[in-house]
């Protein structure tokens, strides 16, 4: 008969465990955690720690201390091989560090007890993404999309503003509230492209509507948006119904490769959507927009960038659970690819720390309602999605990551149209006047 997990636990020696994990930590910085084993011997804080490391499984002991990836610790967290208690971003901040040491020699003491740890029998009710075809290809940015967004909208609900905006909100303040912050933002994108009545908007990935709603609502414009998943149009639509804009907005399925138009929109907006676009198709990309944009119109960009110097050590754990194909690239790699693509870069905005804080107010909001998020989605599903945007939150507040708001225009014998000065983007934070749906015909 084989080991029961029991006898395992027996196997493995607390004062062992307990000396590894020293030996391993004893030079990191921040002292204000605690680590438990699963016999409740504890090493580290014990008053008050900023977070507790659970060990339930001595299979997580051997991935933190053997050889770390962001992989094989997230799958440690979602499996309940191991629990967080407390800061979780705190705890990820402790996960860099474990990745970026030195592989434990070969010859050590420590790494023969470690590979007599047993390695465990896994079971998972979330085994990845599985997609079929070639990168980026129609079919499997499809399945890619939709294993990221078609999980049940209740699950969403609970954590995202009440107008379901899945990317970076805009804070003119630290304590401004979820809602009113991504209120500001969609109101901030609509300035930026400067939106009039009567013209033609085009939202590439456009979610759940909210954009669409926003901008025909107080700018009376004609709004179009296309999403891959099914399960965001649905809402979108119900949503359009609701605010008695269905004459306005209109939402397809369809890839934006795919979409054929009678005549070109007036603006374009891309919001959250590009991450998912993959180096080798932004000229594609971008010769597709401008194809769908009028001369002298302009196309908003939001997407997340990664640093030019960030070097990933060992597999992604994000890329297997939560977005698989995403394709995070520098800024100037995407800056210069659409000027190849003969667009004009008229601003480029950071917002890093912005996207840091609406990351923490989803961690947070989800972590307060997480039974009702276990009982609709799962268990694993729940600690994959706390542990991705808390670690996400983290990259932001690093600078491993950026999110640039990057506003393109499309001259016309060198004319864009566009003011000297930013400053109607800033003259009044409200939001303009309501537009009924009647006053603006349709074109």
């Amino acid at each position: 008969m084989g080991l029961t997990a029991s006898s395992i636990f027996k196997l493995i020696p607390t004062r062992f465990s307990i000396e590894s994990i020293s030996s391993v930590l004893v030079n990191y910085p921040k002292q204000d955690f605690q680590i438990r084993l699963w016999d409740g011997t504890g090493w580290g804080c014990a008053e008050n720690p900023k977070f507790s490391i659970i060990i339930k499984d001595p299979i997580a002991l051997r991935h933190m201390l053997l050889a770390p990836s962001e992989l094989t610790l997230g799958e440690s967290y979602v499996f309940d091989e191991l629990d967080i208690r407390g800061d979780i971003e705190a705890a990820i901040e402790l996960g860099d560090y474990l990745i970026s040491r030195d592989r434990v020699p070969a010859s050590t003491p420590l790494l023969t007890k470690l590979l007599t740890f047993p390695v465990g029998n896994r079971k998972s009710e979330v085994p990845g993404a599985q997609l079929d075809g070639s990168l980026h290809s129609r079919k499997r940015d499809r399945l890619a999309i939709r294993y990221h967004y078609d999980l049940p909208t209740e699950f969403y609900a609970l954590w995202l503003d009440e107008r379901h905006v899945y990317s970076c909100a805009y804070f003119e303040r630290e304590d401004v509230d979820l809602d009113t912050a991504q209120e500001k933002k969609l109101d901030y994108i609509c300035r930026k492209l400067r939106l009039s009545p009567g013209e033609r908007l085009l939202d590439v990935g456009c979610g759940w509507g909210a954009l669409l709603i926003h901008a025909a609502k107080y700018y009376g414009v004609e709004a179009v948006g296309i999403t891959l998943s099914v399960r965001q149009a649905e809402v979108a639509r119900e949503r359009i119904r609701k605010a008695g804009l269905n004459g306005r907005c209109r939402v397809e399925i369809c890839d934006y490769r795919d979409l054929e138009v009678d005549r070109p929109f007036d603006k374009v907006a891309s919001v959250g959507m590009f991450e998912h676009v993959g180096e080798k198709t932004l000229r594609e990309y971008f010769v597709r927009v401008d194809k769908l944009l009028r001369p002298g119109g302009a196309f908003f960009n939001s997407g997340i960038s990664v640093s030019a110097t960030y070097v990933r050590r060992g597999p992604s754990f994000i890329d297997r659970y939560v977005f698989p194909d995403g394709d995070l690239v520098p800024i100037h790699t995407t800056l210069a690819v659409a000027e190849a693509c003969g667009f004009e870069v008229r601003d480029v905005e950071s917002l890093r720390e912005h996207y840091a804080l609406t990351l923490r107010h989803w961690v947070q909001r989800l972590q307060d309602r997480a039974e009702e998020a276990q009982r609709i989605a799962g268990r694993e599903t729940y600690r994959i999605w706390r542990l991705y945007m808390a670690a996400s939150a983290h990259s932001f507040q690093t600078g491993r990551t950026n999110l640039y708001h990057v506003l393109l225009a499309k001259p016309v014998d060198g004319s864009t149209c566009i003011p000297l000065t930013r400053t109607d983007w800033y003259r009044d934070r409200t939001c303009p006047r309501v537009i009924s749906a009647r006053s603006v015909p349709l074109p």
